[in-house]
C-alpha cells in the first residue's frame, strides 16, 4: 500500500475571500518550536505505522512557501529517517508567486522539493484584485518560467466561473497556462464556501456565480481544450498527461494510507484490519502546547464510512473504483437497482470490476454517490 505525509502550515500573508481552509495571518512565528513540535509529531506517527515505504510527502497550506527552507530541509530529512523513502519519492510544496517567495524557489529544490504547485488562480490583474491575491498577473507568469525552470515538475491552480468572466476569456486564459508547458493543471470553478468573506458578500448581492448552464459551459470547454492538449481530466479538477499525474493526492482518490501533521490536518492509517480517521486541533496555540497522543482525535471507520469514503475518493477519477475492494469495504454489493438506473440515465459505466462515472456523471459526482449509498430509487 503506498504511503504519504501530509504537513499542513497554517499561515497565510494574506486570507483570501474565498478560502475555508484552517489557515491563518502569519504573524511572529517561532520557527524552532515548529520544527521541535512537527518532529515530535511525526515520532509519534512512526511508532503507529511501523516499517511503511513513504512514495510522497506534501507541504500544504496555508502558505508553506513561508515556511524557511531549513524547516523544510530538516522536516524531509526526519521524514526519510522515520521511514524508507520510495526511489521516486514526490515531494511537494504549495507557493504563492510574490516576489519574496521567488527568491527561495532554488533554496527549496537544494533541500529536496521536487515538486511545486503554485495557487497563480489567474493571469489577469482585475480577477486577481476579486480573488484577493496579494501577487500580479505579471508575477504569476515570471514565478511560473521561474518553476518550470527550476522543478522535476510544477502543477498550477486556475479558478474559473467567475463573475463576468466569458467563455472566450476562458479559453484565452486557459490556451496561454497551457502553451508554458506546465505539466499538470488543478483547474476548479468557483465556489462560495459558507462563513467566508465570499460568502458575505454573496448574501449582499455584491455579485453572483454564473448560472448554471453557463457554468456547465465553462466546464466543457475546460474539458475539451485539455483534452487537445493532451492534459485529460484523470480526476474532476486535475489535468495531466499520463504520468504526471499528483502521486500524494492519488493517495487519497486511490484510498491509501496517509498521515498529516500540523494544524487541522487529516490522516488516514490502516492498523491491523482497521482503518482510522486521524483528525488533528485546529488552533495552532493548542497544538504547540499539546502531547501528540491530546492533539491527534482517532476514529475507528465503520465498514461502511470506509466504502463510503471510497466510492466518493475513487469516483472522482476518470479510471473510476474497483467494485471489488468496494465490496470488500462495504462487506455488501453496489446496489444493483441503482447502479443499472445510473447506467440507463447516462452517468455511470460499469466494466468487469471497475464502475466510473461519464462525462456526463462526473457533473453531478455527489448526487451519483448519494444515489448509490442510500439504495434508495431515484424520484427525480
Amino acid at each position: 500500500m503506498a504511503f504519504g505525509i501530509y504537513i499542513h502550515w497554517p499561515f497565510c500573508a494574506r486570507i483570501c475571500p474565498y478560502c475555508d481552509f484552517n489557515v491563518y495571518k502569519n504573524r511572529a512565528v517561532d520557527i524552532s518550536l515548529w520544527q521541535e513540535v512537527l518532529t515530535q509529531d511525526l515520532r509519534w506517527f512512526a511508532d503507529q505505522t511501523g516499517e511503511r515505504t513513504l512514495t510522497s510527502i506534501y507541504f500544504g497550506g496555508g502558505t508553506p512557501s513561508l515556511m524557511p527552507p531549513e524547516l523544510v530541509a530538516a522536516l524531509i530529512e526526519v521524514c526519510k529517517e522515520l521511514w524508507h523513502p520510495s526511489d521516486n519519492i514526490e515531494i511537494t510544496l504549495e507557493a504563492n508567486p510574490t516576489d519574496a517567495e521567488q527568491a527561495r524557489f532554488r533554496d527549496f529544490r537544494s533541500v529536496g522539493i521536487n515538486r511545486l504547485s503554485l495557487g497563480l488562480q489567474s493571469f489577469d490583474d482585475a480577477a486577481l484584485k476579486f480573488l484577493g491575491r496579494n501577487h500580479s498577473a505579471s508575477e504569476a507568469r515570471a514565478a511560473l518560467d521561474l518553476s518550470l525552470k527550476t522543478f522535476d515538475r510544477t502543477t498550477l491552480d486556475l479558478i474559473y466561473a467567475r463573475p463576468e468572466q466569458s467563455l472566450a476569456d476562458w479559453q484565452q486564459e486557459l490556451t496561454s497556462a497551457i502553451e508554458t508547458g506546465v505539466q499538470h493543471l488543478s483547474l476548479y470553478q468557483l465556489t462560495v464556501e459558507p462563513d467566508t468573506a465570499f460568502q458575505k458578500a454573496v448574501d449582499r448581492k455584491d455579485w453572483s456565480l454564473p448560472d448554471d448552464p453557463l457554468q456547465a459551459d465553462f466546464y466543457d470547454l475546460t474539458q475539451e481544450i485539455c483534452d487537445a492538449a493532451g492534459k485529460p481530466a484523470y480526476e474532476v479538477s486535475n489535468h495531466a498527461a499520463p504520468g504526471d499525474e499528483s502521486r500524494h493526492n492519488m493517495l487519497y482518490w486511490t484510498y491509501q494510507d496517509y498521515i498529516g501533521i500540523g494544524p487541522g490536518a487529516h490522516g488516514r492509517l490502516t492498523k491491523s484490519n482497521r482503518k482510522d480517521a486521524v483528525t488533528a486541533t485546529n488552533k495552532p496555540g493548542d497544538y504547540l502546547t499539546m502531547l501528540p497522543e491530546e492533539k491527534f482525535e482517532t476514529e475507528a471507520l465503520q465498514p461502511e464510512d470506509q466504502a463510503a469514503e471510497y466510492l466518493l475518493m475513487g469516483l472522482r477519477l476518470q479510471s473510476g473504483i474497483e467494485v471489488e475492494r468496494y465490496e470488500q469495504l462495504a462487506e455488501k454489493s453496489l446496489p444493483a437497482g441503482q447502479v443499472t438506473q445510473l447506467i440507463n440515465k447516462g452517468l455511470l459505466l460499469h466494466d468487469g470490476n471497475r464502475s466510473k462515472l461519464t462525462p456526463s456523471g462526473r457533473k453531478v459526482l455527489n448526487q451519483v454517490v448519494l444515489q448509490l449509498l442510500s439504495g434508495s430509487e431515484d424520484q427525480s
